[in-house]
């Protein structure tokens, strides 16, 4: 007779409870704000926690869609709102008072606030507004000063850029408590080129720039004082040397919690908190074996997530094609799910930090805030960060790091796999079609947004936006916190445009250093550059003088690291260079290189808007008899688009592939040689 088996007991094992996730975000915005209002929805449901909003570039700059400086650039890299109606249309159908919204928004920070603000109080059309602005969770970008060193999209000089961030820190404060009036932003500065030590020490500097501007600015008092450091946020980035970055983050904290308890006196821990959101690297995606960028995006994010006492409060991951173009909906979706599946599917989130009392994290944390201190003092005995900015130190020091980064890269110290070693590959099905492994900004946008302003404008109270500007115009002649005159314009109906433009009128305008006057003899002087070095030595004298090359960034497209390493890389090569700078009209860059009497015009253009301003450039150069001179293209360019640059006549394209900047200066000494009819010469 068989025995009975034995009861199972099974036991489930116990497992710590998580502690709650970053917020989940993916930057996105383009074309039109009804098309970005469908996608946020569409993320929301896949799971995303918060909103990650980017605008456009005449947004960003201060421009409506109707201005000569926005052709080509509506909608391209991201959504336009130039005024009340199109924010109404991006929130539609999404609850504002339960959202947490970042806006990365600089110079029109105070405008696309107050905007949001309105927005908002309209949703909620039963409660008081002042009960709205309490509820309202998110964060205004709001750093200028890495505008001036990075991105490039400032509108206004040092002075009153500051006045603008400290008037908004102040009116949310009192106003909207929820809210993260600033984020001092590290990523961008680690784009320009940034080392860990230049990227503490800038950002810190930046902070202190903000606080001691709201401190003396006299908006708070003493005892908010510390609700005001409370609220102050941070935007860092993470390369791929994930250690590194992690110790950085943990150099972050305990720097913070040291400048805000000995310069401000913050006695409370909780608002000295080292709060941050962060966009793992972009800089290091390649466009070469394009999938590689998976696994560099994880590595990216576990550097600020691995360690608890430093973890982000944040996350948003670029997408794998990033370096191609606009990624699609589902590359996006790619890059949320690498979130998810790290913080709910591993054990990350159960544990306590798992790097208190490593000696190696230890060390190099003491390394770190050693270097970023020794730089901060630096700053401060040039009279701060805005000094370092208008002397153009900053700048220089960025430029020439990321000069020193190339030249690694080139030499072969520095290994990106798929582009400087392990370069063999197999087809690849991502890109087997590469016009849609991308997806294109909708080429109808423009016009939709030029529809919308003037039928916006033929509908409201001409009356009321005069006096609304008015009120805007008088009351940055004082010192009169600007945001309540700003809320003024928008319930009125002015535009972004107008908002801006009221005020060029009273702060001016202002142009940044370029940096690369000072980034002197930083790059590799190998077999190579001695040899291009010759051929432009050579092709100049049979051209009867020293090879000039005008390097131009037309239209809003303020990331100038490219064309600043063009132009120091030119310069090297023995170029006579001409760069003037960002922000640029194709009739402006047809004036210099006439003025220069110019052998090769560059353009970069990265924010997609190639298609209109490079024939734009082209046809003023052959208006103007300068159709001998040759014209190259950089940028993040579809194929498809490459090929019709050069049957337009553009003599060559570059994108990201194309790494090797001293073979790129041998290529526009060839096309200057074919412009001229002169033999090939001795290729590179």
């Amino acid at each position: 007779m068989s025995q009975p088996e034995p009861d199972l007991q099974i036991v489930a094992p116990t497992r710590p409870e998580k502690d709650r996730p970053w917020v989940m975000r993916t930057y996105a915005g383009h074309s039109t704000a009804a098309a970005s209002n469908a996608l946020y929805r569409t993320n929301l449901a896949k799971g995303q926690t918060g909103l990650s909003v980017a605008f456009d570039l005449p947004t960003q700059t201060g421009y409506d869609p109707d201005s000569p400086l926005s052709r080509g650039e509506v909608g391209k890299v991201g959504v336009p709102v130039p005024h009340l109606g199109e924010m109404r249309r991006l929130f539609e159908d999404i609850p504002i008072t339960q959202m947490n919204t970042s806006m990365t928004i600089n110079a029109t920070a105070m405008w696309l606030l107050a905007l949001y603000q309105v927005a908002a109080e309209e949703q909620n059309p039963d409660l008081d507004p002042t009960e709205v602005a309490h509820q309202l969770a998110g964060t205004t970008q709001n750093d200028i000063i890495k505008e001036y060193l990075s991105r490039g999209t400032y509108v206004f000089g040092p002075e009153h850029s500051l006045r603008l961030i400290a008037d908004v820190v102040a009116y949310t404060v009192h106003e909207i408590p929820k809210w993260n009036p600033i984020n001092i932003c590290s990523y961008h500065l680690q784009e320009a080129g940034a080392t860990p030590t230049q990227e503490l020490a800038y950002a810190l500097c930046t902070a202190i720039a903000v606080l001691d501007q709201v401190r003396d600015s006299g908006q708070v008092s003493e005892e908010d004082f510390g609700k005001v450091v409370g609220r102050i946020s941070f935007f860092v980035n993470a390369g791929v040397r994930f250690v590194e970055e992690m110790c950085k983050m943990r150099a972050f904290v305990q720097l913070w919690d040291e400048i805000t308890r000995e310069r401000y006196g913050v006695t409370d821990p909780k608002m000295r908190r080292f709060r941050y959101g962060v966009q793992v690297n972009s800089l290091g995606l390649t466009e070469a074996q394009p999938e590689n960028n998976v696994q560099r995006i994880v590595l990216e994010m576990l550097g600020v997530t691995l360690s608890k006492d430093a973890r982000a409060r944040a996350v948003q991951l670029p997408a794998w094609n990033e370096a191609l173009g606009l990624p699609r909906p589902w590359d996006q979706q790619w890059s949320l799910r690498l979130q998810q599946v790290l913080a709910f599917e591993s054990d990350l989130l159960e544990h306590e930090d798992l790097f208190e009392g490593s000696k190696v994290v230890e060390a190099k944390v003491a390394e770190l805030a050693a270097g970023a201190r020794a730089e901060m003092q630096r700053v401060e005995d040039m009279g701060g960060a805005i000094a370092a900015v208008e002397s153009g130190y900053m700048k220089q020091a960025l430029v020439a790091a990321h000069a020193a980064r190339r030249a690694r890269i080139e030499g072969g110290e520095e290994k990106i796999v798929g582009v400087n070693v392990f370069t063999t590959t197999e087809p690849n099905p991502l890109t087997a079609d590469l016009d849609g492994a991308i997806q294109a900004a909708d080429p109808a946008a423009e016009q939709a947004a030029l529809d919308s302003v003037s039928r916006w404008k033929a509908d409201r109270d001409e009356d009321a936006v005069t006096a609304a500007l008015a009120r805007l115009a008088a009351d940055a002649q004082t010192d009169t916190n600007l945001m309540h005159a700003t809320l003024v314009a928008a319930r009125a109906g002015a535009t972004t445009g107008e908002w801006a433009g009221t005020l060029r009128e009273v702060f001016g305008e202002f142009r940044a250093p370029t940096g690369v006057g000072g980034a002197v003899h930083v790059t590799h002087t190998g077999t190579a550059l001695a040899e291009v070095r010759e051929r432009v030595r050579e092709t100049g004298a049979e051209l009867g003088g020293r090879l000039r090359l005008l390097v131009g960034k037309p239209g809003l497209d303020g990331h100038s690291n490219g064309a600043e390493q063009i132009a120091v890389r030119a310069r090297d090569a023995g170029f006579e260079v001409i760069y003037q700078g960002i922000r640029l009209t194709p009739a402006e860059i047809v004036a210099a290189a006439v003025a220069e009497d110019v052998h090769c015009v560059g353009l970069s253009i990265l924010s997609g808007s190639h298609m209109s301003l490079v024939p734009d450039v082209i046809a003023g150069l052959n208006a103007a008899g300068l159709d001998d001179v040759p014209v190259v293209v950089g940028g993040i360019i579809p194929d498809s688009d490459a090929r019709e640059l050069l049957g337009s006549g553009v003599a060559a394209v570059y994108t990201p592939k194309d790494f090797g900047m001293t073979e790129i200066m041998g290529g526009i000494v060839d096309a200057i040689r074919a412009a001229n009819g002169l033999e090939a010469g001795v290729p590179v």
